[in-house]
């Protein structure tokens, strides 16, 4: 943990990034198992890795910091169970490109859930980023022709949507200590996966699989982005981020030979495009001056 702390924080978001990227690989690699199962094992060993992380972190006083998060903390992980739910139904469902595409998206949902929850007002650039971002969602939606395809689109939109609304709540609360959540979002999604599955025994290999995406893939992704982020710039952490987006479509190109459709790619890009545009306005703010 000590090791981990002591990197800078920009590198240990690109860390995070990077395993996250490799979710829509993982959820394409089951041989056998239902999205349900793969839920489930994901969530399962998520929720174990947070759990080690939380008694290594706060040792005697674990139980103290889920008193301590307190019922927004709880809701918080209700919430963020929501976003697990739908990235694996999505990735299950429609291409790593789409989902990665529509989950570059929170930047926006933030600035739209700031306008209207916080009051904070939305400047002309951000005005023309979410037109941009809503006409490449449209232009790849609107080309889902299967059913299948175009409600794991759909599905994709959970998590930025959560996201920005865990984010509110953040900002709402800001002394909340929102790692204890993120143990109630991988029980919670655990629990959501068990309900829907007829049997949770799978394969071998797809338990194997489900140990690398909640052990390596989503519990060191969220533990590097946890303390990364304490010492990088929300806006650097945005950008840095991005990268998932552009790495995920990669490796499922290369390991499993998926391809985008030409109008995901064209959406895909419009939407990295304006999200881009919003944080460079966001870089650009101006800094408040402090008067003698």
């Amino acid at each position: 943990m000590t090791i981990l702390k002591s990197l800078p924080g920009p590198l240990l978001i690109f860390f995070g990034a990077l395993s996250l990227s490799f979710g829509g690989l993982i959820v394409k690699s089951f041989e056998g198992a239902t999205l349900w199962q793969i839920l489930f094992w994901r969530s399962l060993f998520f929720s174990l890795t947070v759990l080690t992380f939380l008694i290594i972190t706060y040792k005697s006083k674990v139980l103290k910091s889920f008193y301590e998060s307190g019922l927004p903390g709880f809701i918080g992980g209700l919430i963020l169970s929501i976003g697990f739910c739908g990235y694996v139904f999505a990735m299950y469902n429609t291409t790593v490109a789409n989902t990665n595409f529509i989950i570059s998206l929170q930047i926006l949902f933030l600035a739209i859930f700031g306008f209207f929850f916080l009051k904070e007002k939305i400047n002309s650039i951000t005005l023309i980023s979410i037109i941009l971002a809503m006409s490449g969602v449209l232009l790849m939606v609107g080309n889902s022709l299967s059913p299948g395809e175009l409600s794991g689109n759909l599905a994709a939109f959970t998590m930025p949507i959560t996201f920005a609304v865990l984010i509110m709540i953040v900002r709402k609360f800001p002394s909340v200590d929102m790692v204890p959540a993120q143990f109630v979002a991988g029980i919670s999604s655990c629990l959501i996966g068990l309900l829907f599955s007829p049997t949770i025994m799978i394969s071998p290999h797809d338990i194997f699989l489900g140990f690398i995406a909640g052990f390596f893939q989503i519990g060191f992704g969220f533990i590097f982005i946890t303390i990364g982020a304490r010492t990088t710039p929300s806006a650097m952490v945005g950008i840095i981020m991005l990268s998932e987006s552009v790495l995920g479509p990669i490796w499922a190109f290369l390991f499993v030979s998926e391809i985008p459709s030409l109008y995901g790619l064209i959406g895909g890009a419009i939407i990295l495009f304006a999200v881009l545009l919003q944080f460079y306005t966001l870089l650009k703010k101006p800094k408040a001056t402090v008067s003698n």
